[in-house]
């Protein structure tokens, strides 16, 4: 439960984002779509920073060996700041090629590349809060990422509302508010990882032989995260194409989606968490037992979101936005969204799973299957002339579908059960 109110936080607090931006206009609603699916990748490749680091600290918890899970966590810390100074770089010089490369109109591209640059010099702290909640997942620690992520975003709603509209910044307001706040996160998560490293006597200068490993480990999650990037930056410039309404629309219903993901998520963190210390002790019955009791939580969990995004949509859609084509399409999209609920819940639950167990190899080997799945799927829709509705329904309801299909036939089998404190490679 404190990772569900954690990770349901962050995207509530970006939907208020996107309802104080979209007031602004449809342009600027754009323009963040846009600059928020650049974001999000930059981001979101480096989730291994947390994924590998919560399977990798539990397995060695499970093991016994608190300070070695420890050790690992700094070095995954390491390892965020330094590829987060990277990613800063390349986010402010190359800002207008990368918003050019979608499409944009010549109406959101300055919108969406104001937020961008600006947004971009909050990349270290919020890969470094990546890597930090890595961390504190794996000690199974789900209570201190709630108090954070809670407070951080929360603040976060509060700066923007007084830069956007109070200070009259307009969208770079929503960009520094974000900033801040990520900014602010970080310095809170180091503080509880410092104090708990100083307690098991563990080292907090770079080790580079462990910032390697930690990074050698994740390489099969970022493979397995490029793909899955790339299928929503495909979804984004399908959305661009078609119009401003239409990726308005979509800025808004990925952010509903990925609310829902975030909640139906929380079963995936417990996944990683709890299959990854039993692995770690040799107990694979609970491991198994574990994934049966998440799976069955998340397709009913699934189903209540269905009914609830279908049933709220008039008293929802209106905070986003004032554009009644905005709102009309955004109705029948949520549609398809609904409808996918009871999939996506046993797909991010059977990830969270291997995630935890160390099988990336299979998630890598995987994903650029299901890229491809997908990629067929929109150039189909885009060759017969369908739109937006028609790229949900059919291009993201054959990516969940794809995805469960090769997770489940994964988890059946006994290959993903190896015990011990390390993955044998």
């Amino acid at each position: 439960m404190p990772a569900f109110f954690a990770l349901v936080a962050e995207p509530l607090f970006i939907l208020a984002d996107a309802a104080i931006v979209g007031h602004l206009g449809t342009p600027q609603l754009a323009g963040l779509g846009i600059a928020g699916a650049v974001l999000g990748t930059l981001v979101n490749l480096c989730v291994f920073l947390a994924y590998a680091t919560t399977a990798s600290v539990a397995r060695l918890l499970g093991a016994g060996d608190r300070r070695g899970a420890l050790r690992q966590g700094v070095d995954g810390l390491w390892l965020a700041a330094l590829i987060g100074a990277g990613l800063l770089a390349v986010g402010v010089v190359a800002a207008p090629w990368i918003v050019d490369a979608f499409g944009a109109s010549a109406t959101a591209a300055p919108h969406a590349t104001t937020y961008l640059r600006i947004s971009s010099l909050g990349v270290p702290a919020m890969l470094v809060v990546l890597a930090a909640t890595g961390v504190l997942r794996g000690l199974q620690d789900t209570r201190t990422p709630l108090y954070v992520a809670v407070a951080g975003f929360a603040s976060n709603l509060v700066l923007n509302l007084a830069l956007v509209y109070g200070a009259g910044l307009g969208i770079a307001g929503s960009a520094w508010g974000t900033v801040i706040a990520q900014c602010a996160m970080a310095v809170g998560y180091l503080v509880v990882v410092v104090r708990g490293a100083r307690r098991h006597d563990v080292p907090l200068v770079p080790d580079f032989g462990g910032i390697r490993r930690s990074a050698t480990a994740g390489l099969p999650l970022l493979v397995r995260t490029v793909s899955l990037r790339a299928i929503l930056l495909i979804a984004a410039v399908a959305a661009t194409r078609m119009g401003d309404t239409e990726i308005g629309t979509h800025q808004v219903a990925w952010q509903i989606w990925t609310l829902t993901a975030f909640a139906l998520d929380a079963l995936a963190i417990a996944a990683q968490a709890i299959v990854g210390r039993a692995l770690g002790a040799g107990d694979t019955a609970g491991a198994r037992e574990a994934t049966r009791r998440m799976l069955l939580w998340s397709v009913c969990t699934g189903v209540v979101f269905a009914v609830v995004l279908v049933a709220a949509r008039p008293l929802y859609i209106p905070w986003f936005t004032g554009d009644p084509e905005v709102r009309h399409l955004l109705g029948l999209v949520l549609l398809a969204a609904a409808a996918l609920q009871p999939i996506a819940g046993p797909v991010f639950v059977l990830d969270g799973v291997l995630i935890g167990a160390g099988d990336g190899r299979f998630l890598a080997l995987t994903m650029p299957v299901v890229l491809a799945v997908f990629a067929g799927t929109v150039a189909a829709v885009l060759g017969l002339g369908g739109g937006l509705i028609a790229l949900w329904w059919c291009a993201i309801g054959a990516f969940m579908a794809s995805r469960l299909v090769l997770l489940g036939w994964r988890a059946r089998g006994d290959k993903w059960m190896v015990t011990g404190a390390t993955v044998a490679k």
